[in-house]
């Protein structure tokens, strides 16, 4: 069970992610208000996924960072950061619009483009930071 500190660090990590989300996505949906694609929750989650590629590879590498510091960063930073619930959402509900080819364009970007963001955040890591082992 986590004690008060390891909750502390997540909810600090989750309100400074949300905050995040809502100012990259706010930005992005007003530059793209008329298009179908959800592009402002896409932008976020690719970027999530970047993000913590990156942070793993800092992990697995050089153990960089304490326990109480991956909860504020996984748990709770992109874990307030990234939108897969609402990816869903949206996805369902182009799909009920009728938007078939919007909404499998927007599922297969999101996760080639997210699992293709998480490889290049551990690569930019292995490239600027090489492992010592």
């Amino acid at each position: 069970m986590l004690g008060i500190k390891q909750l502390f660090m997540v909810a600090l990590g989750g309100a400074v992610g949300s905050v995040a989300r809502y100012k990259l996505g706010g930005f992005a949906l007003h530059h793209t208000s008329a298009w179908n694609f959800p592009l402002s929750t896409f932008c976020v989650n690719v970027l999530g996924c970047f993000i913590i590629g990156g942070l793993a590879a800092l992990v697995e590498h050089h153990d960089l960072f304490s326990p109480s510091t991956r909860l504020l960063l996984f748990t709770g930073f992109l874990g307030g950061f990234t939108t897969f619930s609402a990816f869903g959402f949206e996805s369902v509900f182009l799909l009920r619009r009728g938007l078939f080819s919007v909404a499998t364009t927007y599922v297969l970007l999101s996760i080639v483009c997210g699992l293709s963001a998480v490889f290049a955040g551990m690569k930019l890591i292995d490239l600027l930071w090489p492992s010592r082992h």
